[in-house]
Order: structure tokens, then sequence, then C-alpha cells
């Protein structure tokens, strides 16, 4: 197929149900690995309260367990933005898959070493699962940001972005069921394996708009003319940066007003997401006394509710740009309110009833999900350069909070005896998120690699 002619005016105005729907095949694979790699990450918050028991360590060692993948998934994620922008994202993003998935399956290996080398080797491969996952959100804004045109941008990493929700809804049962029936190992061993599975199929589904063998012209004139950066990966696309002048380019990053206030309003907006991820499960266990195999369906409610919320938010943000909202407020919107409601989280302190307990956390992880617009946001700004650096330092702040929350919240629960402060720290990081978008983020636009990099001498 050759993809060289000139989009036509008429092209830009064909609905996208006449133009074809191959995009949409790229966006349900990106959901489907996303939703294996947060299955990954959740895998010690199931089993996590077991591991506990037959290893005989503290919250506190717990925690610093779970905080393992977000310490190297930190360090790795500019490195990780570089590789996409030098090699694509098809090959980079393969190799991870493959890489997470084999070190998964290698903590189920772990409790046949004494407690201390387990607790060791615990820590290294949650270290190297975090190495391989890098690329993987990074990678997803940058195959969002080739193949969909801005209108549909936001429903589009809103989906991929939701299948952190979708993946506690499915397998939070499952590895509960697992744990019971089988052993906290065999978490470990299907998820991996399943992650194997999708690594294979990646080679087969995914590829870059002028390389994909079955896109129509009238598609990709499309996604093109609508905003589509259809040529990202290509050889010939833009400058190819040394790695130092990218690392410039993270300082110029990190000196605009707008990027900055969206990198921590993720950090304080992932320090939701990393509590539901690690600590959830061990909270409705311990200080709500339910069962594992319970723990396991009741956190499947909450994160349902996230999953809503979460493609809620990208197509009502959608729906307003094709209103006629400015992008500023289209993406603004959703993500204030969103989280304005994640605050509600608090309220679980005031009542002993486990039914409203579940209702408040359903409600606050729905708004967590109504909210979580940041991808496309970053999807939206980034310079196409530079489009992977800039998802991996918007994710080296997100992935602070995957250090920090289940750290902080171990202190909290050691010191405390009860998850109160926990709550009230993740209550008021929503909080946080919102003056982020309020006060210091300003108006949404794309930004010029020229511009930014000029912005030195002004």
């Amino acid at each position: 197929m050759t993809l060289t002619q000139a989009p036509t005016v008429q092209s830009a105005i064909v609905t996208s149900l006449k133009t074809g729907k191959v995009r949409y095949t790229i966006l349900a694979m990106l959901f489907a690995v996303t939703v294996i790699n947060y299955a990954d990450r959740a895998t010690m918050s199931i089993a996590g309260d077991s591991v506990q028991d037959q290893l005989g360590i503290s919250s506190v060692t717990l925690g610093y367990i779970f905080s393992a993948f977000g310490w190297s998934y930190l360090f790795a994620q500019i490195p990780g933005g570089w590789l996409l922008d030098r090699y694509g994202s098809k090959k980079v993003y393969c190799g991870a898959i493959l890489t997470w998935s084999v070190f998964t399956m290698c903590q189920a290996f772990v409790g046949n070493f004494s407690m201390g080398t387990a607790v060791g080797l615990l820590f290294l491969l949650r270290l190297l699962v975090g190495i391989a996952e890098a690329p993987s959100f990074p990678g997803n804004s940058r195959i969002v940001a080739a193949w969909f045109p801005t209108r549909e941008r936001g429903t589009a990493a809103a989906i991929f972005n939701s299948a952190q929700y979708f993946a506690t809804v499915v397998f939070a049962p499952l590895m509960g069921w697992l744990v019971v029936a089988f052993g906290w190992e065999h978490v470990f061993i299907i998820v991996g394996a399943i992650g194997i599975a999708l690594g294979l199929l990646w080679t087969k589904v995914i590829y870059s708009p002028r390389q994909h063998p079955r896109l129509r012209q009238a598609e990709f004139d499309y996604i093109q003319t609508g905003g589509a950066l259809v040529d990202m990966d290509q050889p010939d696309s833009g400058p190819n940066l040394s790695g130092a002048e990218q690392l410039r380019c993270v300082k110029f990053l990190l000196r605009n007003r707008m990027m900055l206030g969206v990198y921590f309003g993720q950090y304080f907006i992932n320090t939701i997401t990393w509590f539901f991820l690690t600590w959830f499960p061990v909270y409705l266990v311990q200080d709500r006394n339910m069962s594992i195999l319970e723990a396991g369906f009741v956190a499947a409610l909450p994160a349902l509710c996230g999953f809503t919320g979460g493609i809620l938010g990208g197509v009502l943000s959608d729906a307003l740009l094709r209103r006629g909202w400015s992008q500023t407020w289209a993406r603004k919107t959703p993500i204030i309110v969103g989280l304005l409601l994640a605050t509600l989280i608090v309220g679980c302190n005031y009542t002993d009833a486990s039914w409203l307990v579940v209702a408040l956390m359903s409600v606050s992880f729905f708004g967590k999900g109504l909210g979580a617009l940041g991808w496309a946001v970053v999807a939206d700004t980034a310079p196409k350069e530079i489009a992977g650096l800039s998802g991996g330092v918007f994710n080296t702040f997100g992935s602070l909070a995957a250090i920090t929350t289940p750290i902080v919240i171990g202190y909290l629960v050691n010191t405390h005896g009860s998850f109160e402060l926990a709550l009230l720290y993740v209550g008021l990081s929503a909080l946080l998120a919102v003056v982020c978008y309020v006060v210091v983020v300003g108006p949404i636009r794309r930004l010029d690699l020229d511009e930014l990099t000029d912005e030195r001498v002004g």
C-alpha cells in the first residue's frame, strides 16, 4: 500500500465509521496489554497478605516490597521514552512485554528460599519488572498520538488508561481464588504466562500507520487530517536527537509551566492509583476483617466503577470538544470534577458499615477514573519529535507515587495501627491534583520543539 497522497478536504469530513476501523484494533491491543500490565503490578497486592504470613515480615517490609517496582520504574522512564523515540514503539514495547512477563513468573519461586533470601529476591524481581514496564505508558501515548485524530484522542487515551481498573475487575477475583485454591505462587505463574502470549500477539497486530498492511487510504487521510502524528515512527520524521540533546529537552520540559502542572498532577493522581494497587486489599483484610477471597471480589467493585469513570471521562472530554469547548476546558472539566469526587475516600474513616465503605471507595475510584485524562493531555501537548520522552517525564512523576505511596502508608499503618491517616493522605492527594490543574497548568496546547527550546532565551 502506498500512502503518499496529500489528504484532501473531502477526506477531512468523512465520518470515522466510513473510513475504516483499523485504529480500533490497535486500541484493543493497547487495552489488552495494559490490562495484563496492571495485573502484573497488582499481583503482590492480592498475594501480599499470604506472602507476609509465610515469610513472617512486617507491614513496613511489605511496604518496601510494594515500592520496589516504583523505584526502578521511576528511573527507567526517561531511558524508556528515549528508546521509544529512537527505535520505535513496536519493537521496544514488544521486548518490554515479554521481559516483564518472564520476571513476573520468576516471583512464584521465591518461597523456596530462606526468609532473608526470599525477601531480597522478591525485591529484586519487583525492581526488574519495574524496569521492563517503563516504556509501556509512554508507548501507549505515542501510539494513540500516531493513530487517533485530536477529537478522538481523549476517548482513546481514556480507554487504554481505564485498563488499569478493568485489570482489577477481572484479575482481583481470579487471583484471590488462585491464592485460596492453589497458593499465592500460582498468581505470578498465570499472569506471567498470559503476558508472554500477548507479547507474541503484539508483533502481528501493531504497526505504524504508514506501514500497516490493512489500513485503507481513507482512514489514513482521516486520522492524518484530524491531527494524528502518522509519521512519528518514520526514520525521517524529525531531527535525530542525541542522548545529550534529549536530556536538554527534559530540562526545557521541566521549565514549562503547563507541563510541570501536568506532571505534578499525575503524581497526586497516581497516589490514589497505587493505594488501590497495593494496600487496598490488605486494608479490606486487616481493617475490615474480610477474607482474602472476599477482598478479591470486593476490590473488583471499586475497580469496575473506576473503569466506568475512566471511559466516561474520555468520552465526555471529546464530546465537549465537538460541541465547541476549548481544548483546555474540555480536558480540565472531567479532571477537576472527578478528582473532587475522589476525595470522598476520607469518608471511610467515619463509618463502620462495610457496605458504606465499599460504596465510598467505589465513588472515589469512579471519580479518579473520570479525572485520569493526563495521558490525553500529554498526547495533546508533547512535541512530536520527543513524544516518547515527554511521556517518560510525565510517567516519571507518576511513578514517584509508586514509591512513596506504599512506603508512607506502610509507616502510617505500622505507627497508627489503622488506615485512618492513610485514607486522609490519599484524599489530600486528590485535592492537590485539582490545585495543579486549576492553578498551575493554564491553557492546554501542543508545544513546538523549537519554541520549547527557545524558552531558555526568553
